[in-house]
């Protein structure tokens, strides 16, 4: 039986993260599926991905920077 459209639709999604997964992995990002199904998502709806890279890096450093001082 062939897949639905939307089954289609969700097939491809899969496979379009696990792409960006295996890149995120060699460009060793530290960024899981979920993290990168949602910044696809954000990319979509408009957001810039350049502030996004920014915001994370600055996220990221105010994590490390808050795990120094505990």
């Amino acid at each position: 039986m062939a897949p639905t459209g939307d089954e289609a639709r969700l097939q491809s999604a899969r496979e379009t993260i696990d792409a960006l997964y295996d890149l995120s992995q060699l460009l060793q990002t530290g960024l899981d599926k979920q993290t990168l199904s949602i910044c696809t998502g954000m990319i979509e709806a408009g957001t810039n991905p350049e502030t996004l890279a920014e915001v994370i890096k600055e996220l990221r450093s105010q994590n490390e920077a808050s795990k120094r001082r505990t």
